[in-house]
């Protein structure tokens, strides 16, 4: 909640959404109401035009399945996989980032974080100053 109320102040329009692991057809505004107000992707997709920049931030740590599989989310059934709706978001907003709190040194022993760095084209970053800061260039 504190990051995203310093980044508040820094973007001139900014949404966050929570999800878990990875995305699927929807995301939510209030973690303990997750299960009850979901955004549907589709709508977030309409409703914020392409000129919008995604940032993910999240561990990327989970079991590949998560990503590669129909039905291989941990809290329900999803109907196609992680990857397609990651897509849906990067076909529609071209400049996206992933912003990892595990140490970089860790993230080649983990499969998920590799197949998130391939999906987004490598623009996933530390969660360090330096890393942030090249995360905001890349979104320019």
């Amino acid at each position: 909640t504190e990051l995203f109320s310093a980044a508040k102040t820094e973007f001139k329009n900014f949404e966050f959404f929570y999800f878990h692991n990875f995305i699927y057809e929807s995301v939510w505004k209030d973690n303990y109401r997750r299960f009850d107000e979901k955004e549907s992707i589709l709508n977030i997709i309409n409703k914020y035009n392409k000129e919008w920049k995604l940032i993910f931030i999240g561990d990327a740590s989970m079991s590949p399945y998560e990503i590669a599989l129909t039905g291989g989310s941990v809290e329900h059934w999803n109907e196609e996989p992680g990857y397609v709706w990651i897509q849906r978001l990067l076909n529609h907003y071209k400049k996206a980032v992933w912003i990892n709190p595990i140490k970089k040194d860790f993230w080649k022993n983990t499969q998920s974080i590799n197949m998130i760095i391939e999906i987004l084209n490598s623009r996933m970053f530390p969660m360090t100053i330096k890393g942030i800061d090249k995360a905001m260039r890349e979104l320019i």
